[in-house]
Order: C-alpha cells, then structure tokens, then sequence
C-alpha cells in the first residue's frame, strides 16, 4: 500500500510512465504529500545520471544545457506554469480576485514570462558554476528534495487561499505525523548526501520558503497551486546557486 502510494505521488510529479493502477487520483496525492522530498531524490538521481553521462562527452555549456531541458522535461512543465502565474499575479494591480484571475489565465503575461526568463538563466549559471561532475550529480538531487520538501512545508503552515487543486493538500498536511515523516525523510536525505553544506542549504531554502508563503499569503490569502510550483522552481534554483559557491 506504501509503495503504490509512493509511486503515484512519483506518477503526479513526473511524465514517468506507470501501469493505469497508478494513475492520478488528487485526493491519494494529497494524502501522501510527505513523500514530496522522496520522489524529489528519484527525480533527482534520474536528472543527475543525465548530467554526469553528458559532462563525460559534452562541454560544460552543453551539459548545463542539458540538465536544463531534461528538468523541464521529466516534471512535464506543470510546477513551471506555476511560476509564471504566480508572477503574473502578484504584478497585476488590483485586489484578491483581481490576482487569481490573472493566475487563472492560460495566457502567459509579461511578469510571468520574466520570470520564467530568469529562472532559466539562473538555472543554466548554476548549473555551469560547477567544476566537479560528482558535485553537481549530488547537488541535484539534494535541490530537488529540498525543493519538493519546502512545498510541504507550505501546505503544512498555511491553508489554501481558494477552495481548489491546494485545498486537500493544506488539509492533510496538517497532521502531525505526516509533518514529521516528510521533514524526517527531507534532513535525513541531505545530511545524507550533502552532510553539513546540504543541512544549510536546507535552512537557508527554508527561509525563501517561508518569504514565498508570506508573499502568497498577502497577495491572495493563502497558498495555490501555482504557489506550490513557483516554490518548487524558485527553491531549486536557489539550492543550485547555494551548493554551487558554498563551500565548507
């Protein structure tokens, strides 16, 4: 039972093929989010395997390119369309409902696609910043949990902004034991990996996390799915660039 839930959690965060028992059920997510920073280690071994082949035969500008398409790729874009409604709702002037029309447009505005502008540059530097191939293997995976855990984080301090695609999950995020299993699981991981370095930059995330969820909350009340995806982009790239300079 705890591993068919893992692997649909896996099945909601990925394009990764899986038999149609795994298919998407929100609710069977929502109730297994704490495996959130799990299936980010998956995601990130899958990507940082394509990172270590491709710096083997391929310049360091290509690989970081790579990375970059194979990111975007494996997660099937959804956490980056949240980020660029999330930007096109905090630029917008006008109040609450204002903001969540302008997320709830499929079309792509100004600030939406400035941002997603930046995080792309910031990712390709990042990405290029590093000088070891293993070190850049493990810092992918270690962002990608951090990033997936600070989506939990959020769902377990706040609540939904609209009743909609995050309200289940800021629901079953509240109970204690599945708070503690996925922080549990996220420490355990990056200590694992990264040691001390990883435990900061965790702390250090943390924190952006939170300024996300303060910023959301002001904006528009609460949390959103578009909150959740902005946070996994934002987060991992913030993860990259700390690993990428931080030395211990």
């Amino acid at each position: 039972m705890v591993f068919k839930s893992f692997i649909s959690v896996l099945s909601f965060l990925t394009i990764i093929p899986m038999p149609k028992e795994y298919n998407f059920n929100l609710d069977i997510i929502a109730k297994n989010m704490h495996f959130f920073p799990l299936c980010g280690a998956i995601i990130g071994i899958i990507v940082g395997f394509v990172a270590l082949l491709s710096s083997t035969y391929l310049p360091q500008y290509v690989t970081s390119l790579v990375v970059l398409v194979t990111f975007v790729l494996i997660t099937g874009v959804h956490h980056i369309d949240g980020l660029a409604d999330f930007a096109d709702g905090l630029m917008i002037k006008g109040d609450r409902e204002s903001k969540r029309k302008a997320m709830s447009d499929p079309l792509v505005g100004a600030a939406g696609a400035t941002a997603l502008i930046i995080n792309f540059i910031g990712l390709f530097i990042a990405l290029l910043n590093f000088e070891s191939s293993l070190r850049l293997f493990y810092s992918i995976i270690v962002s990608e949990i951090i990033a997936k855990y600070v989506m939990v984080m959020q769902a377990s301090v706040g609540h939904s902004a609209w009743s909609g695609f995050s309200s289940s999950f800021t629901i079953e995020m509240k109970k204690l034991n599945k708070i503690i299993i996925s922080a549990v699981i996220a420490v355990l991981l990056v200590f694992v990996i990264e040691g001390m370095m990883g435990l900061l930059t965790l702390g250090i995330v943390i924190v952006i996390g939170l300024i996300i969820y303060v910023v959301s909350y002001k904006n528009i009340g609460g949390v959103s799915g578009d909150t959740f995806g902005a946070s996994n982009e934002i987060c991992r790239l913030s993860s990259l660039l700390i690993l990428s300079t931080l030395t211990i």
